[in-house]
């Protein structure tokens, strides 16, 4: 049976989701591992939103049990004022129990981001998502300029993970640079998972 690598996300238009299945395909690159998807639901200024158990679309709703049956972490975001997303950050928040007992110390994991322009807070975001991994004690995981894209990019892309540049409408596609950027990360990941040999 294959170890999962969770895979978690909030996406307002999509572009996170893109990258989010594209680091997942890296995943199941590596023999042994796969990806298992997830997103966190949108909260509202005021108060949080009651959703229902599953989304309309796209992957299901996380659950702190998905947090302990990962042997890896990989978190995306789009950015909001050079920093992760509210709903994301709300969903860190209810983790506090998994923090005090350890449930992901010593886990690999990689963080992924979108944004509208080329210098919309992509490297901040990334950054901003690291900090509570590593108050959870995972060990992150970048890109290394090993990568050729990363030298070539005009778009996403940075040591500090994979990401997309979507342009002020959304209409932006993922570049070929940056999609090998993705699928090379969650390849990375899945590699360091596998040799960690975290148990689940």
């Amino acid at each position: 049976m294959p170890h999962e690598i969770l895979v978690l996300y909030y996406s307002r238009s999509g572009h996170t989701a893109q990258l989010a299945r594209l680091i997942a395909r890296g995943i199941g690159e590596v023999p042994g591992m796969s990806a298992r998807l997830r997103q966190v639901p949108p909260v509202a200024p005021v108060t949080e939103l009651a959703q229902p158990p599953e989304p309309d679309e796209g992957a299901p709703y996380a659950t702190r049990e998905d947090l302990a049956e990962c042997v890896g972490l990989a978190m995306g975001s789009p950015t909001r004022f050079g920093n992760m997303a509210a709903p994301l950050k709300h969903f860190l928040d209810t983790t506090g129990a998994e923090w005090a007992s350890g449930t992901l110390a010593g886990k690999p994991a990689c963080v992924f981001t979108s944004t509208s322009t080329m210098h919309g807070g992509q490297e901040s975001t990334l950054l901003s998502m690291a900090l509570p991994l590593l108050h959870h004690g995972m060990l992150i995981v970048g890109l290394p300029y090993t990568e050729p894209a990363l030298s070539t990019t005009v778009s996403g892309g940075s040591p500090y993970g994979a990401s997309h540049v979507a342009g002020p409408r959304g209409d932006n596609g993922i570049t070929e640079h940056e999609r090998e950027l993705a699928r090379a990360l969650g390849k990375r990941l899945a590699d360091v998972a596998r040799r960690l040999g975290t148990p689940a």
